[in-house]
């Protein structure tokens, strides 16, 4: 019988400096959008903001692949750690000191998530070393419960903290960095297993291997049409709200009702894996998306952000799916690799949806918005209903004992 996660140490200490780390985050993606709406009032540089903060994912995943199978996974993300806090230092000593700038705040969004792609990509290797195969789903659903109460709390007390002084969430947020790589520094796990002397990984290996699987090229596939409408209708609340008028705790709060609802989605996951078949847990995110006809009928940002909340309940079911399923398909020498080729695919439409957000916010009706947000999710849903690779799902290690 593997260990409890409860007491499995390397696992909790993970998870703790992530809780911690992720809570800064959340703190400044709120930050973000309102600081650039003090600083210019455009909808559509919210919108650019938006989409360079996902750009780093679809450009540089690739080479946070190569590195964290080449190089060591636990080094690689505190130097990710470092660099981040130290991007988000500069904005926060520059918005503090009255210098704040748009171009500043692109830089440093891109600098920040860069910082991330490269962490995450090593982070694949984490969990698969400390995490025994038959409890990744669990863990996975575990890990997005946890995120998902910061994710709950950041939001509001990042717009509250920007309330009062506007380079406090980003400066708060660079603080948060170090509990990351306190944690990353008292576990005892390698993070990968031992390489071949002279091996010189290349992303087309990790690339080849992910697309060969059928189930995860079309699940992939299904989430990156999903991203545009998960990336893009939080900007579309923001903005919305700020036209309203509404304060920066309140529009945090906004964000929180999403957090709420992912995090009821990540604690019931485990239940509704039981109860239901993979496939229509997998298909449901996808179904959900027909829930923000309601905005089209009463354009309210208020039923907007419920709409995004329903959405966003079944999130949790499809990556803790998508990470179980990696984890446990894929060999360790490839790992980074492969999970690299899978966050670019699913990440390529991701900078589109902000980008598109504000655009279509600053030119035409949010009705428009929000329906060319969404739509594509729902084609994406009557595709993946019709596929045979999401149909014969194949079995987990978890699932199968």
């Amino acid at each position: 019988m593997p260990t409890p996660l409860r007491r499995n140490r390397d696992f909790l200490l993970l998870q703790v400096g992530q809780l911690l780390s992720t809570f800064g985050s959340a703190m400044s993606s709120i930050a973000y959008p309102l600081l650039t709406l003090v600083l210019t009032g455009s909808a559509a540089k919210v919108g650019v903001v938006g989409a360079v903060e996902f750009l780093p994912v679809v450009l540089l995943s690739p080479a946070a692949g190569i590195a964290a199978d080449r190089f060591d996974r636990r080094r690689l993300m505190i130097a990710s750690d470092a660099v981040g806090a130290a991007a988000l230092a500069v904005l926060a000593a520059a918005v503090l000191t009255h210098h704040g700038a748009y171009w500043l705040i692109l830089i440093v969004a891109f600098a920040d998530t860069a910082a991330g792609t490269f962490f995450r990509a090593g982070i694949a290797g984490a969990y698969k070393a400390v995490v025994p195969a038959a409890q990744l789903a669990d863990a996975s659903s575990i890990s997005i419960g946890r995120l998902s109460i910061v994710r709950l709390a950041g939001p509001p007390a990042g717009g509250a903290l920007f309330g009062l002084t506007r380079g406090l969430p980003f400066l708060a947020d660079a603080i948060s960095y170090s509990f990351s790589t306190i944690s990353l520094l008292l576990m005892r796990t390698p993070f990968q297993e031992e390489r071949e002397p002279g091996e010189r990984p290349r992303f087309r290996e990790g690339l080849a291997y992910f697309w060969g699987m059928p189930f995860l090229r079309t699940t992939i596939g299904m989430i990156a049409v999903s991203n545009l409408a998960a990336s893009g209708m939080p900007i579309a609340v923001i903005i919305l709200a700020h036209r309203d008028g509404l304060s920066s705790a309140a529009i945090g709060g906004f964000l929180a009702v999403i957090g709420v609802a992912l995090l009821v989605g990540s604690t019931l996951s485990p239940v509704l894996r039981r109860v239901f078949p993979m496939r229509a847990i997998l298909l449901s995110e996808f179904w959900t998306a027909l829930v923000f006809a309601g905005f089209l009928v009463y354009p309210n940002v208020y039923v907007l952000a419920a709409a995004a909340a329903v959405h966003a309940f079944w999130f949790p079911n499809t990556d803790s799916a998508m990470y179980a399923y990696s984890y446990a398909l894929i060999p360790d020498r490839l790992l980074g690799r492969a999970m690299a080729a899978s966050n670019t695919l699913r990440s390529v439409t991701a900078p589109i949806g902000p980008l598109a957000a504000g655009l279509l916010l600053a030119h035409t009706s949010p009705r428009t918005t929000v329906l060319v947000l969404a739509a594509p999710v729902v084609v994406a849903a009557v595709l993946g209903t019709l596929s045979a690779a999401i149909r014969d799902l194949p079995a987990l290690a978890s699932e199968s004992a």
